[in-house]
Formats: structure tokens, sequence, C-alpha cells
């Protein structure tokens, strides 16, 4: 009877909780089944009931708790942080907005576009810097000329090194003479011209390798080289916009050439990858980049740079440390926000425009440097032009001769190192070693962040080198160049 009287009690429990609209588990009762087996049921019955707290697979229930971690911890595998992402952007703007209100209530307006055209002339009669890269196109037509003399064998392979060489020296030695020489050429003005020459030097330089790699190729057919893809005589299909496949000596013309020199690349060959078509709502955004972005660097100079530079130089003459690394980390900010203004206006808007207008197909002109564990990875990856070009024409000639990476290596900073200092002491006309100190340091600074940071630390030595690192080269030139002109011509009764 004892059974009978649970069946009972369990069934009513049962249609009770179903008549308040509780899910019940469904059993299928028998009549032979003993005290052991009702028993059982009943303690399953009991265990999915909400009178009780013991959690069970067959649950569906409101239990509010489980088993996890919380978000922020490493274990919970969590990686969405796109809010505090929109948070920083958010603190950034309006803790700069609080410099740019201070900046303007101390300094008043200081932004004037005309004053501009000063920086890159002194005479709009005379335009010394505009006169020397028109004189470039001399050096052009020397190189064309001894290809053209290489091509039908006039001269010898050993002929024309010689006179490339001479044309590549005199590149880079005579803009030198005429900037150091001339009075009436400007910093600015000299360093857009030292610019072009460095850049024609490099590109003359791939030009004559290229052209004698083909003549190596066409002497001897059996030598595989992986640089012979440069001399490929394998047509491309029109979808990248080739209609022809031009081979060596065809090449060696004024209109190919000079196509080369205007295009955003440092490394000839004789068939470039070309886009179909020009995209003009492409081109016109390009070009207001470019126009917006000149207007931005140059309002943010005068007004945010220039100030903290000009108050400077008292603690610098002065040595006062304290207030050095204080104008320091002032000057950090800006300079860094130039420097990324300026990255994004050549290497995306300009170098893109350029490559639409004449139908360049390849626009790889930089890598995600911004995510560069190891300062090797961010040089190989912030100005891929450059970095093809020592790579091909200078790295992986210097191994085929037989010199060690690391030797390898430390010759590129070096060339690097000279290219930098060239840019910048000969238009101040000053000779001082900071750039290229600063290009040499990055030898030794690459391999600790490579030794011993990893992941997001090194990622954040590679930031704080480039925020920190580049205002202490600008300090000690502008420092430099304002007791050179200024401090000395106030004595003398004025400014140079």
């Amino acid at each position: 009877m004892s059974h009978v009287a649970g069946r009972s009690t369990l069934h009513s429990d049962m249609l009770k909780q179903q008549s308040m609209g509780m899910s019940v588990p469904q059993f299928h009762l028998c009549r032979n089944q003993n005290k052991t087996s009702l028993a059982v049921l009943s303690l399953l019955y009991y265990n999915n009931s909400p009178r009780m707290c013991i959690r069970t697979s067959n649950e569906s229930s409101n239990d509010c708790h489980r088993l996890q971690e919380s978000l922020l911890s490493s274990a919970s595998g969590y990686r969405n942080y796109r809010g505090v992402l929109n948070w920083c952007v958010v603190m950034l703007v309006l803790s700069n907005a609080r410099l740019f209100l201070e900046n303007l209530l101390k300094y008043g307006i200081l932004v004037d576009p005309i004053q501009v055209v000063s920086l890159f002339i002194k005479d709009p009669y005379n335009m010394p810097a505009a006169c020397l890269v028109i004189v470039s196109n001399v050096f052009i037509v020397a190189a064309l000329y001894t290809e053209r003399r290489l091509s039908v064998g006039c001269f010898s392979e050993r002929v024309g090194l010689l006179v490339h060489s001479i044309n590549l020296s005199v590149t880079l030695c005579f803009p030198v003479t005429i900037v150091l020489m001339l009075k009436s050429i400007t910093p600015v003005g000299g360093a857009s011209a030292l610019g072009v020459y460095t850049v024609l030097f490099l590109k003359l330089y791939s030009y004559k390798d290229v052209n004698k790699w083909c003549r190596e190729m066409s002497h001897a057919k059996a030598r595989s080289l992986a640089r012979s893809l440069s001399c490929s005589s394998i047509p491309r299909s029109r979808e990248s916009g080739q209609d022809y496949q031009v081979s060596y000596p065809g090449n060696v013309t004024l209109r190919d050439l000079y196509y080369f020199v205007f295009a955003p690349t440092l490394c000839y060959e004789l068939n470039f990858p070309r886009s179909p078509r020009i995209r003009m709502s492409f081109l016109l955004r390009r070009l207001f980049e470019m126009l917006f972005f000149t207007q931005l660097l140059v309002g943010l100079t005068q007004q945010w740079m220039i100030p903290i530079i000009q108050s400077s130089m008292k603690p610098l003459e002065d040595m006062d440390l304290p207030m050095m690394m204080e104008r320091l980390l002032r000057l950090a900010v800006p300079n860094h926000l130039l420097w990324l203004i300026f990255f994004y206006w050549f290497f995306h808007s300009s170098l893109n425009f350029i490559a639409e207008l004449l139908q360049f197909g390849d626009r790889e002109f930089y890598r995600d440097w911004w995510n560069s564990e190891t300062i090797t990875y961010f040089w190989q990856n912030w100005n891929i032009p450059v970095h093809k070009w020592c790579l091909r024409h200078f790295y992986k000639p210097l191994l085929k001769s037989g010199v060690s990476k690391w030797l390898g290596q430390s010759a590129v900073f070096l060339a690097s190192a000279f290219f930098h200092e060239y840019l910048v002491s000969v238009p101040l006309k000053m000779l001082r070693p900071w750039a290229f100190m600063g290009m040499m340091a990055q030898l030794p600074l690459a391999w600790f962040v490579a030794r011993f940071l990893r992941g997001n630390y090194g990622n954040a030595a590679v930031w704080l080198s480039l925020i920190i690192g580049q205002p202490i080269a600008v300090l000690m030139y502008v420092h430099d160049y304002y007791v050179l002109h200024y401090r000395e011509g106030s004595a003398g009764g004025g400014p140079e």
C-alpha cells in the first residue's frame, strides 16, 4: 500500500506543476514497478523540480551562475576591445583639443599660407632649386645614351660601367656643390632638390643593373637567375592592362626611361604591371587628400611645432636637463603626428595619385609597419620602394659576393645613414652627425628588441623609438642651426 500512496503523491505533484505552467519530466510507470524503482523515479523527479538547487544535464533552468572567467582575464579568450579603442580615440581627441585651445590662447593664430612660399624661394625671379631639378634631365639623357651604346656594342662592359659610375657620382655630387655655393637657395628648397637627385640616383642605378642583366641573359641563355623576371619575355594577360611585352634592347628608349623616372618605384623593369584604366573618382580623392594634408602639415608646423622649438632653445643652451626633457616630451606629440600625416600624404595619397595617373599597377608602397614587433620589421615594411631597391640592388649582391647576413644588414643601415645625413646636413649647410648616428643606432636597438622583447613589448619599443627618437634629432639640428645662423647673426647685427 505504501508504494501505491507514493505513486499517487508523485502523480498529484506532477499534475499541480503542469497546471502552473512548469515543465514536468515525463515518466512511464509500470504496474509491476517495485519499491526500488519507485524510489529512483521519485529522486529523479524531485531533482528536476524547481524546489531543488541541484543542476542536472537535462535541465533547462533559469540558474544565473556558471563556471567562467572575467573578461579581462587572459584565460577568458575575449578579444573584442573595440569600445576601448574608441575610448582611446575620444580621450586622444579631447586631450589634443585642450592643447590646441591652450596654444591658441597663448600664441594666437600663427598660420600663414603665404609664408610657405618663402620656405622654397627667397626671390620669385630667382629659383635655384627649381633650376637644379630641371638640370637633372642631363643625367637621365646621359644614362640613356650610355645604354644605347652598350646595346649596340659600341661600348664594352668595362667602358659602360665607367661612364655609368661617373654619371651616378656626378648625380650625387653636383647638387651638393650648388646648394653649398648658392646663398639664395633655402633649406627647404635645397632638401627638395636633393631628394629629387637621390631618387634619380637610385632609379638610374637600377636602370643600369637591369639592362646589364638583360645583356647577360642574351649572351648566356643557360644562366638561370631569379632576377631574370625583370627581363621576362613571357607575355602578360590583357587583364593586367598589358597589351604587349617589351624585350631588350627595345626598352632602351626615351619614352621608356622617362616613364620609369616618373613612376612611383625605384626598381626598373622592362614591363611594369599596368592598370586597365584611370579611375577619375580615385584620382580626385587622392588629389583632394594631397591638397588637404599639405595645408594641415603647414598649419600644424606653424601653429604647434615652431613655438615649442623656439621655447626649447634656452633650456638647450643652459643645459637645463629637466626643462630639456619637458620640451622634448612636448615636442614628441606634434612631431609624431606630423610624421604620421606626412606618411599618409606621401606613401598613400601622393604615390597612389602618380600611380593612377600613369596606370602603374603595383600599389604596394607600404605594409603593416604599425604592427612591427622588431626594428628590422619596421624598416622592411614602412617604405617598400626603398626596401625593394636595397634588397634587389644592394643586399642580395652583397650576399652573393660572400658577405654574411649581419654585415649585409649593417651595410644597408650604413648606406641609409649616409643618405639621411645627405638630405639633412647639406640643405642646412652644416655638417652634423645626428641623422647618421640616429640611423646607425638602429643596429644595436634592433638587436636588443629582437633578443629581449617580444609581441606587444616589442611593438611598444618600436613606437617609443619613433615617438622619442625623431624629436631628439629635430632639437639637435634646430639648436645647431639656430646657434649658427641666428645667434651669431644677432651678434653681428642681425640674422642671416
